[in-house]
């Protein structure tokens, strides 16, 4: 139903394919050759047969480091690029779908491997891993609840930072499979089948049994070190954003006011305040607001108070050269008063700990 495919990081004309065995293609899968023998247990006949290969991987460290699991229930490795193969299901639970291995790309001993044991009513969800090329294994992710395993995925920056996805949802971890979250902030409760991490944009591409793909950013849950989730309070960098001068029109032209979704860490919860200072110092406004504990999003609408709308104009021409116009910010149609391009500080205090940042409105 699910044939694997997995072309390699270390060559893009490398392409893997599994069926029993498991084939290589050096052009592109014009060709394929076997470089294995039988990966499985040997084929189950039935109104359903199966025995055959569900999931490839090759190691983004090591090239020729290759891991397959079977609908049987089987893990192999080879290291030398499949001149020989070594069956290293030994401490899993037998006969499973295996859903998916994943060779670390922080450590190269390492490797992750999820069960489903849909096939015999056992719902459990299985999660494991390794530390020794899969010699031994560890079971990770236990708090997770009753539900098969379909995916899991190895953030590429933070080795601690695991995605899972189920049957019922998608989990995070931020202590390599100690304890687990459900993420369901606009993601419905769908079976998660497949999990792809952009590396450049920091994107966690979602792919679920509905066919329908769900977009989130997970720049902020990346940084969350275990430095940084000790300290009491931080301020992650905002996205930059670009001027309009129709915020706040009314009338036929109704522009939706910018909201800045400013990313906070908490150790506890509490009240904080939030402070928008120009480059010179003037502090044009103030917030209050609850925090929980975590990660969080504080929305800023990118006002500033009317009380100092006199002396930010006068900020903004401080250093105004001779063939440049005046600035001459004025309050909207709506009544509210808009930053103007520039640079500020954003600062969020919590009792005695604050953290800031410096942000640019383009």
């Amino acid at each position: 139903w699910q044939t694997p495919i997995h072309l390699s990081i270390h060559n893009q004309d490398i392409l893997y394919m599994g069926a029993n065995r498991l084939y290589r293609s050096f052009n592109q899968g014009d060709e394929f050759q076997p470089i294995s023998p039988d990966l499985t247990g040997g084929g189950q006949k039935g109104d359903v047969p199966y025995g055959t290969l569900t999931t490839i991987h090759e190691s983004p460290l090591r090239f020729g480091l290759l891991y397959t699991g079977s609908d049987d229930g089987l893990v192999q490795v080879s290291k030398d690029g499949g001149v020989s193969w070594q069956n290293i299901s030994a401490g899993l639970p037998k006969n499973m779908w295996v859903t998916r291995v994943i060779a670390s790309a922080h450590q190269e001993s390492r490797v992750y491997v999820t069960l489903n044991g849909y096939r015999w009513d056992h719902f459990d969800a299985y999660v494991f891993v390794s530390e020794d090329y899969g010699q031994t294994w560890k079971r990770i992710a236990s708090d997770l609840p009753l539900e098969p395993v379909n995916v899991i995925k190895e953030d590429p920056r933070n080795p601690n930072l695991l995605f899972i996805g189920t049957d019922h949802g998608l989990y995070v971890s931020l202590n390599a499979g100690q304890s687990t979250m459900l993420l369901d902030n606009g993601l419905p409760a769908v079976a998660i089948h497949d999990l792809v991490i952009h590396p450049r944009d920091n994107a966690l591409v979602v792919g679920t049994h509905g066919r329908s793909i769900y977009l989130g950013n997970v720049g902020e849950l990346q940084q969350l070190t275990p430095e940084l989730m000790a300290k009491p309070l931080h301020v992650f960098d905002a996205s930059k954003m670009r001027y309009s001068p129709r915020w706040g029109a009314t009338g036929w032209w109704v522009s939706e006011g910018p909201q800045l979704l400013i990313p906070v860490w908490a150790k506890e919860k509490g009240t904080v305040m939030l402070s928008i200072t120009s480059e010179n110092g003037l502090v044009l406004r103030t917030i209050t607001t609850p925090l929980q504990r975590g990660l969080q999003f504080i929305p800023y609408d990118l006002t500033i108070s009317s009380d100092v709308l006199t002396e930010y104009n006068a900020a903004l021409n401080e250093s105004l050269k001779e063939d440049q116009k005046p600035v001459q910010v004025k309050a909207a149609a709506d009544g509210k008063v808009y930053l103007y391009k520039g640079t500020y500080t954003i600062k969020v205090t919590q009792q005695d700990a604050e953290s800031m940042i410096k942000w640019t409105l383009e």
